[in-house]
């Protein structure tokens, strides 16, 4: 039985990927806010200067966050903030992690992420409609306009360290991995050698993209059978 179905509520902390915000999480929110979790999904909040930003400063707000939510909750991250929370999962310990199209950890193969990041990568001053909508073919143009308004520069050194490689202590809890079928920026292949090297379980979204696994078309699905798999898998933490 769902914890939703029992009537309690759990926590559900988001973390969004570079260059993005709490915002790509808008229908994933709906989704669990409507199967009666309290979905949290706040901004990374980079340094004055940008350039000065690292991985460690994103990593403490992901922890702040977590430890001011109650227990039992869930931890969900997408591409960076995918292994933004699976690099402290085992210091948090949420009862179950989710990760959509997750950077790999240290001793996963990037298979073509870069590392050639400029201090500051100018996603938000050089965005584009056309852009927006070429990297988001599964999304509406409602979602891709909505992406385009909010696309935010990154710091290099964040995504410099992130494809070298981050160490991340296995976690205490369920994983699941979600893969975008046709993400050309975290390959599928990715996607299953992080569920291998975990132990989780792996779901493949058919026809997604790499962002539209938050915003395309399929999102509302696929956010559903995360919250339901989430869901149980507390509940047979808290038992």
């Amino acid at each position: 039985m769902d914890r939703e179905d029992d009537g309690g509520v759990l926590d559900a902390v988001f973390v969004h990927g570079a260059g993005a915000g709490g915002w790509e999480w808008a229908i994933w929110q709906r989704v669990f806010t409507a199967r009666g979790w309290n979905a949290l999904a706040p901004d990374l909040v980079a340094a004055d200067d940008i350039a000065r930003t690292r991985i460690e400063d994103y990593q403490a707000q992901v922890r702040d966050w977590c430890k001011a939510r109650a227990a039992p909750y869930v931890l969900i991250g997408a591409s960076l903030g995918g292994l933004l929370a699976l690099s402290v999962a085992a210091q948090v310990r949420p009862a179950a992690l989710a990760l959509i199209n997750p950077l790999p950890p240290a001793g996963i193969a990037p298979h073509g992420i870069r590392t050639d990041y400029p201090d500051v990568v100018p996603w938000g001053r050089r965005r584009s409609l056309a852009g927006t909508r070429a990297s988001m073919p599964d999304a509406d143009d409602a979602a891709c306009l909505h992406a385009f308004r909010r696309w935010r520069d990154e710091s290099g050194a964040v995504l410099r360290t992130a494809a070298l490689g981050v160490t991340a202590p296995p976690p205490r809890c369920a994983v699941l991995v979600v893969a975008s079928a046709c993400d050309t920026d975290v390959a599928p292949a990715v996607s299953r050698a992080v569920a291998e090297q975990l132990g989780a379980e792996l779901r493949l979204l058919h026809d997604a993209s790499h962002a539209g696994a938050l915003l395309g078309r399929g999102a509302a699905d696929a956010a559903a059978g995360a919250a339901k798999w989430c869901a149980a898998t507390a509940m047979r933490q808290s038992i």
